[in-house]
């Protein structure tokens, strides 16, 4: 059992930056692949980034967004600059046993998201 609570959603002009964090309860975060997805009206959910030991990021996210964690702290970040309107979405944080995975199906544990809404 793992709890994730989301924030740092907002909203922000095109070009701009926001850091969502992402709180999880437990005593074994370290040994969790800690994963930000995200969920725009009338899409798919689709993976943002992940990060085990490595990183992955989504092809239209790459040098703009950023995965980091803090284990001490229990907490996973998603700092992202020059936002786009096709950013606009619910952006969930999620996690899972090793190894690292990019399908939503593969994570046990979800937040209930935070809405990051970009203005163009």
């Amino acid at each position: 059992q793992v709890q994730l609570v989301e924030s740092g959603g907002g909203l922000v002009q095109a070009g701009g930056s926001l850091r969502l964090s992402c709180v999880a309860s437990g005593r074994t975060f370290s040994t969790y692949v800690m994963a930000w997805f995200r969920q725009a009206p009338g899409k798919e959910r689709e993976i943002v980034a992940a990060i085990s030991y490595s990183t992955h990021y989504e092809d239209s996210v790459k040098g703009r967004f950023t995965i980091s964690r803090d284990n001490a702290k229990n907490t996973v970040y998603l700092q992202m600059n020059s936002l786009k309107s096709e950013d606009t979405a619910v952006y969930f944080c999620a996690a899972k046993m090793w190894p690292l995975a990019t399908d939503e199906q593969a994570y046990d544990y979800w937040g209930q998201g935070t809405q990051v809404t970009v203005s163009s």
